[in-house]
């Protein structure tokens, strides 16, 4: 593709990310009807379902872009898309919830806590993975790739686990949060209820692989573009194309928002955040090489901006400020000020 005009790349680019938004609110609907008939509605079932779907777009980049060696894009776009999903909690603080609490304080949970904790603990093995050599590989399996994996189904496990009841007040549910129960679109009444099983699964085959065919559209024209504009692949991974595969995520999150479903919207980003550096192992299967040894200095500074940004949430689930500013909670506020400044801190680390 890099010998298409500009134009027509970024045609190619706008089509994709249009398609990937349409099948991510095809993928969530068709998510929620086949969670409740095949009776996945246990918290290990519904994370792992969603956190697919809505991740379908950064799978095929990963494995695009594994297939093709071309690992930078990869790298950059998981660690990059993290940081930019939870962004996407600001979005929905700010349009979802004009008026009263922000999400934070409405959302209050110990199962989102956990949540939270999940990610910080992936990110942290990732960062530990980034300094180990790279010929610890065997049978195309890296120890920081595996254990990952590891962490997250165990934080899998937790948040199941906590669902089943904690031994705090309430089950960990802060006072005055959501009362309805988490999931409970499934039961909103949008006419889910006369989809049957087979056309739902048929629906979400099909937005699966739109969505895959327009991920992997994605990493080939955003590829193409970057080198006409002449911005490195690892910048435009970790931005523009981290954008684009994160529309899923918004359209998934301001539905549950609409239909007060805080924690579902806020379960869905760090669901999507633990689970996409678990697509490292996919990288390392497919290519055969270490992946996190050949991460630069920028992409560990994306990892270290998505802890620092989770952080704050986790800070906000506790404490659950009230406070707005600019239309926004406090933290949202904070979170967003932090991602300006550590993009443009971004492209110093990169250019220097």
């Amino acid at each position: 593709m890099s010998s298409w005009p500009l134009w027509a790349l970024l045609l190619l680019f706008a089509v994709a990310a249009a398609v990937i938004w349409v099948a991510g609110i095809q993928l969530s609907k068709q998510t929620d009807v086949l969670d409740a008939r095949l009776h996945l509605g246990s918290a290990l079932g519904g994370l792992i379902l969603l956190a697919v779907a809505t991740n379908l777009p950064e799978i095929a980049i990963t494995v695009s872009a594994a297939l093709s060696g071309n690992l930078g894009v990869a790298v950059g776009n998981i660690l990059g898309g993290i940081a930019v999903q939870t962004v996407v909690l600001v979005a929905l603080d700010a349009i979802g919830t004009r008026k009263g609490e922000p999400l934070m304080y409405r959302a209050s949970s110990l199962t989102l806590v956990i949540e939270a904790v999940t990610v910080v603990g992936v990110l942290g093995v990732v960062v530990a993975g980034s300094q180990m050599p790279s010929s610890l590989v065997a049978f195309r399996l890296t120890p920081a790739a595996v254990l990952i994996a590891a962490v997250w189904i165990v934080g899998l496990l937790a948040v199941q686990r906590s669902q089943k009841g904690l031994p705090w007040h309430e089950q960990g549910n802060a006072p005055g949060s959501q009362s309805k129960p988490q999931g409970h679109s499934k039961d909103s009444g949008d006419g889910s209820k006369k989809v049957s099983t087979g056309r739902a699964a048929l629906i979400f085959s099909v937005a699966a692989i739109a969505t895959l065919g327009a991920g992997v559209a994605l990493e080939r024209s955003g590829d193409a573009i970057a080198g006409h504009i002449g911005l490195s692949g690892v910048l435009f991974g970790a931005t523009i194309l981290a954008l684009a595969t994160s529309l899923p995520e918004i359209s998934t999150g301001l539905a549950s928002v609409k239909q007060g479903d805080y924690r579902l919207a806020v379960s869905d980003i760090f669901g999507g955040n633990a689970f996409l550096p678990v697509l490292f192992l996919v990288a390392v299967l497919i290519s055969g090489q270490p992946v996190l040894p050949q991460a630069h200095n920028t992409d560990i500074y994306l990892t270290a901006l998505a802890i620092l940004l989770t952080l704050v949430y986790v800070m906000s689930l506790i404490f659950r400020p009230k406070r707005r500013i600019a239309g926004m909670g406090v933290d949202s506020f904070i979170v967003l000020v932090l991602y300006l400044l550590g993009v443009a801190g971004l492209f110093a680390v990169a250019s220097g």
